[in-house]
């Protein structure tokens, strides 16, 4: 193939695909430079990887990273089954079932969704506040209380999204599982959930990066620094202008970003092999 050819129908999409990722990465790459960098700012010099050092990785340990890193971890992971179990139910009920208000649930789903949880944090500060005298654990300064907020802010934006998929199943399985005596119980953990495997993984996905980057409801929620989050407590580092240690917050950061890639390559199969790898051949 002619060279100008190949630059008209190929080369400029690999063009484009090098400026995509020369512009994606840079801050990654910037980020990096910083937390390898003794000085404590983003603005001390402009030449990437001027000195490498490990100081800021090393004086994580002097700090409560590694305890905010153990609350996220537990917020997140409890937050995305939640969220998969509660999502996958409720989308399997409106699939599959025909009741009275279910077209009216699923619109008032959609409405919901609109609506970003974070504009209710006044609402929820207050509520937490009188909850919290009636049953403390759901109160302020309570994990448990935030993981509860978190599942009731994802379930309607998931349910619709697992809703449409759980539609792509043929309701052909279900009836000849019924056939052959299952339950409705039966068919959804054995058959249904299997062949939606590749949205349950999108929606686990989603819900833990959501959940381990979410701040505002967080810093509302936690009140004592030994519950704060990563996103709250690595907040805390750079929220003085004349005391911000930003080479600490860079290393924290990266070491932030290895729960979500991890769990991005392990889920990747699913998210990849579609409908298809989870197929009935009969």
């Amino acid at each position: 193939m002619p060279f100008g050819r190949w630059v008209r129908e190929l080369g400029w999409r690999h063009l484009v695909g090098v400026i995509g990722v020369v512009y994606a990465g840079f801050p990654l790459v910037y980020v990096v430079s910083a937390s390898l960098s003794d000085g404590g700012t983003l603005t001390g010099s402009n030449q990437l990887f001027a000195e490498v050092s490990g100081a800021n990785y090393a004086a994580l340990s002097d700090t409560r990273f590694w305890t905010w890193a153990g609350n996220s971890l537990v917020v997140t992971v409890v937050t995305a089954v939640g969220t998969v179990l509660m999502g996958a139910s409720a989308a399997y009920a409106f699939s599959r079932f025909r009741f009275r208000g279910r077209r009216a649930g699923l619109t008032a789903l959609l409405i919901i969704q609109m609506f970003p949880q974070m504009l209710a944090f006044v609402a929820i500060f207050l509520l937490a506040i009188s909850l919290g005298e009636v049953v403390p654990s759901l109160g302020l300064n309570s994990k448990l209380a935030l993981i509860c907020i978190y599942l009731g802010g994802a379930l309607g934006v998931n349910t619709f999204l697992m809703y449409g998929f759980f539609n792509t199943v043929p309701k052909e399985l279900d009836e000849a599982a019924k056939l052959d005596g299952a339950t409705h119980a039966q068919i959804y953990w054995t058959i249904i959930l299997r062949l939606v495997a590749p949205i349950l993984a999108v929606v686990a996905l989603l819900s833990f990066i959501a959940t381990f980057g979410e701040f505002i409801i967080a810093r509302v929620m936690l009140q004592s620094e030994s519950n704060w989050t990563l996103a709250v407590g690595l907040y805390g580092w750079v929220s003085s202008q004349l005391d911000a240690n930003w080479g600490l917050f860079a290393a924290g950061a990266v070491i932030s970003a290895l729960p979500v890639l991890a769990l991005f390559l392990f889920l990747q199969k699913y998210i990849v092999g579609g409908l298809t790898a989870g197929s009935v051949k009969g």
